[in-house]
């Protein structure tokens, strides 16, 4: 098997100066740079990075910055898991990584939980960015510390960040919207609940929202309304307030609910609603999925989560190692779940 080495000898440079072509470092003449790509093209060459990681005894630092999970609301800890299994696969390549978490809704746990990650001093950063003013203030911090970071889940424009991964939000609403048109074939209205901690510029949600109510612009047949709720947590209220507002519009044939918690609207329904109305949300959490078994839910749009988290490691791994530069828009596939399918998922 050709070798580093080997090329050195053939080209007649160093194996330094070959490394530094492999892994386009610079500090190479074109012209020699040049004569090293042919040959090794003409080999078909190609560098094992384990072994070129371990040669060069590089160790990357990558820290995630995600928000936390519990056992009500599940979403994150998906991501955290792909985190975890791609850490583990890629640890013979000299990628460690940590994890820092924070509470979603509370900016200030975001900056408190960054601050502890800055300390590590990363190599690079994975982070969900829930906070656009606080997360301005870090990726400043971040540039001019020149050190790379990428977003996951939450699509924010504006940022130098190395590239996006997870799903196409607007893309998600529409097919939502075009899911709930198919449910009901009738002229209809359709209600959009979203809790009022949702309600932020720029982010997965309010895009969701977006593709959603654009689809119907093209056929005044079906009108969407949006109900907002304070804290979808406090059953007692929500169910209250989602009931009293269906009695009023008994025109909604449908709800949409633009996050992972269409779980808690199924089981705040009072029954002659759950039984007469169209139910879609987002994210193969447990509890959602067993509202899709037992029907109150008709479909569940997944963001293949585990994937965004693994992606995440595995392209700043690539970038950290081999320099491969990733699209600026790493995009998941979109799954549409309903009860037949979601043991497969």
């Amino acid at each position: 098997m050709i070798t580093i080495k080997d090329i050195a000898k053939e080209a007649g440079v160093s194996e330094g100066t070959v490394d530094r072509v492999i892994h386009n470092r610079g500090g190479v003449s074109k012209k020699t740079e040049q004569r090293i790509k042919q040959l090794l093209k003409y080999h078909n060459f190609s560098v094992n990075p384990i072994a070129s990681a371990l040669a060069l005894k590089n160790n990357y630092n990558v820290a995630a910055l995600i928000p936390e999970h519990n056992d009500f609301d599940l979403f994150w800890k998906a991501p955290y898991l792909g985190i975890l299994k791609c850490a583990d696969d890629l640890k013979t390549f000299g990628i460690n990584v940590k994890s820092f978490t924070y509470n979603q809704y509370n900016p200030a746990s975001y900056k408190k939980s960054f601050k502890n990650l800055i300390r590590t001093k990363p190599s690079a950063i994975i982070m969900v960015p829930n906070f656009t003013i606080e997360t301005a203030e870090i990726t400043s911090q971040l540039e001019s510390l020149k050190i790379p970071y990428l977003f996951l889940n939450i699509d924010i424009e504006g940022f130098k960040n190395i590239a996006f991964i997870g799903q196409d939000s607007y893309r998600g609403g529409h097919i939502a919207a075009k899911l709930m048109q198919l449910s009901t074939p009738n002229p209809s209205h359709f209600l959009i609940i979203q809790a009022q901690h949702n309600i932020t510029n720029n982010n997965a949600v309010s895009k969701r929202i977006s593709g959603f109510n654009d689809y119907f612009l093209k056929n005044n047949n079906y009108k969407t309304q949006t109900l907002k709720i304070e804290n979808l947590n406090n059953l007692t209220e929500t169910r209250n307030i989602i009931n009293k507002h269906l009695e009023r519009h008994p025109e909604v044939k449908g709800i949409f609910v633009p996050s992972s918690r269409i779980h808690i609207v199924a089981n705040c329904l009072n029954s002659v609603f759950l039984k007469n109305i169209e139910l879609i949300g987002f994210d193969n959490t447990p509890q959602n999925i067993d509202c899709l078994i037992n029907e109150s839910v008709s479909f569940l749009i997944s963001q293949k989560p585990f994937d965004q988290g693994y992606d995440s490691i595995r392209i700043m791994s690539q970038f950290l190692l081999k320099n491969e530069k990733p699209n600026n828009k790493h995009y998941l596939p979109i799954e549409i779940l309903i009860k037949e399918n979601v043991a497969y998922n």
